[in-house]
This record gives C-alpha cells, structure tokens and sequence, in this order.
C-alpha cells in the first residue's frame, strides 16, 4: 500500500478525473462523432447507435461517471483520513 501522503492523495484524484475525461471524450466525440458512420449500421430505440451516442450515451455516460466520481472519493477521502465527519 502506498504512503498516505497528501501528494498520493492529490495524485490519486487527478488519475481519476483523468480516467473520467478520457471515458467520457471516447464516448463522447469517439463514438457520436469520430466512430459515428462506422456504428450507423447498429439500431438502438428507432435510430442508429452513433447518433444516440451523440443525443443520449454521452450525457448518461457523463451522469454514471459523477456517481462513479463521487464514490470514489468518498472511499480515497475515508483511506486518507480526510473525509468530513457526519
């Protein structure tokens, strides 16, 4: 296990909104945008599944990745010992 120092906290955080913005440009502009024509051939809800990844996928994968965010650092804030006290 890693030292528990505020810089390994710090790092910590930034991996995961890292990782956050990376999934979320991938679906985003990789799939409703960049990969658009090659998913038009697959239908989702009467369209094809580039464009609700354009309408739909991004703003419920960007939802998912707050609730995810949130867990996540409730669980890194209790590691460090700096969660608030309820």
């Amino acid at each position: 296990m890693s030292e528990k120092t505020p810089i390994n906290y710090w790092k910590a955080n930034v991996r995961i909104i890292t990782i956050c913005m990376v999934i979320w440009a991938l679906v985003s502009y990789g799939f409703g945008i960049i990969l658009r024509p090659l998913l038009a051939g697959i239908r989702i809800g009467g369209t094809d599944l580039g464009f609700w990844f354009a309408q739909q996928g991004s703003i419920l994968t960007f939802i998912a990745l707050i609730f995810y965010y949130t867990w996540y650092m409730n669980r890194l804030d209790r590691e460090y010992d700096v969660h608030e006290e309820e």
